[in-house]
């Protein structure tokens, strides 16, 4: 029995929900035509969704997949990416025209050719009516002009991230979390924006969701800046290093002592046992001399 919900991908990564209302036997990899807001679409099958993701899109009106794409359409697919690469000149040049500050990133025709997007950035709010209306006047159809983000750009172009493997963005990636340099410092990373930017330009989206499992193995250390508990004499906890589990301290006459973390928390260990002796010692003195 063939799953009832499914992931579709379209040209620039993107990616949607489609309910499988025929039964329609769907592999992962070929091609489908979906409903779209007005007519066909079509994308490639990414994947069907495990009964306990699906549970969560019960509620939701989702669109439909009408059919398996067959020759015919994927004739159509490659006809449509040629007349997309002669729209995105065509576009260019009337942009040149009107002297608009806006950057052209893609063009994506629907399958069944009843819209065209065309995708930009620009640093600013633009007022690009009047070349909405030179492209309607040129394609005879349902025009729309999309500012997207340099997060988004990178999205839709694709490529390989510094780690050697294809961009998170356009691989698995579904949205965009905000990320500050904060993460960067607690990771003990270089600011230095080329070693923790992505393609993008933007901090690097592997900041974010690595930061749970610094934040675990820094819990197990004291705080940089705290006072070493440990140490004889007065010292201060002046770095950690999570990777070689290992704290350094600094002594007021400069000294710095590289202590393990295993050394650290066995000698946190003896010094509360002999703290616990003393209260036992204590109360029982204690309660002699009542």
């Amino acid at each position: 029995m063939s799953a009832k919900y499914y992931i579709i991908e379209f040209k620039g990564y993107h990616r949607n929900y489609y309910y499988n209302y025929l039964d329609l036997p769907l592999k992962k990899g070929e091609y489908a035509i979906v409903q779209a807001e007005r007519g066909e679409d079509m994308g490639r099958i990414v994947r069907s969704l495990t009964v306990n993701e699906a549970e969560s899109l019960l509620d939701d009106n989702l669109p439909n997949i009408l059919r398996v794409a067959g020759k015919d359409d994927l004739d159509r697919l490659r006809f449509n990416r040629q007349k997309e690469e002669e729209s995105f000149e065509e576009c260019l040049h009337l942009i040149g025209e009107r002297e608009l500050n806006m950057k052209l990133v893609d063009v994506e025709y629907q399958f069944d050719c009843n819209k065209i997007t065309f995708y930009f950035t620009a640093d600013k709010r633009i007022d690009f009516r009047e070349l909405v209306k030179d492209l309607a006047s040129i394609y005879r159809t349902r025009i729309e002009l999309r500012q997207i983000g340099v997060r988004d750009e990178a999205k839709r172009m694709g490529g390989y991230g510094c780690c050697g493997l294809p961009q998170c963005c356009s691989n698995w990636l579904n949205d965009f979390k905000p990320i500050s340099t904060q993460l960067a410092r607690d990771q003990n990373l270089s600011l230095n924006p080329s070693k923790i930017s992505g393609n993008c330009g933007r901090l690097l989206c592997c900041l974010l969701y690595e930061q749970p499992i610094y934040e675990q193995l820094k819990s197990k250390f004291p705080s940089p800046g705290s006072k070493c508990e440990v140490c004889p004499g007065n010292a201060t906890v002046i770095n950690i290093d999570i990777f070689n589990n290992k704290l350094i301290c600094r002594y007021d006459d400069g000294y710095e002592e590289k202590l393990p973390l295993r050394e650290y928390r066995k000698r946190l260990r003896l010094k509360e046992r002999g703290k616990l002796k003393k209260e036992i010692v204590n109360k029982k003195n204690k309660s002699k001399r009542h």
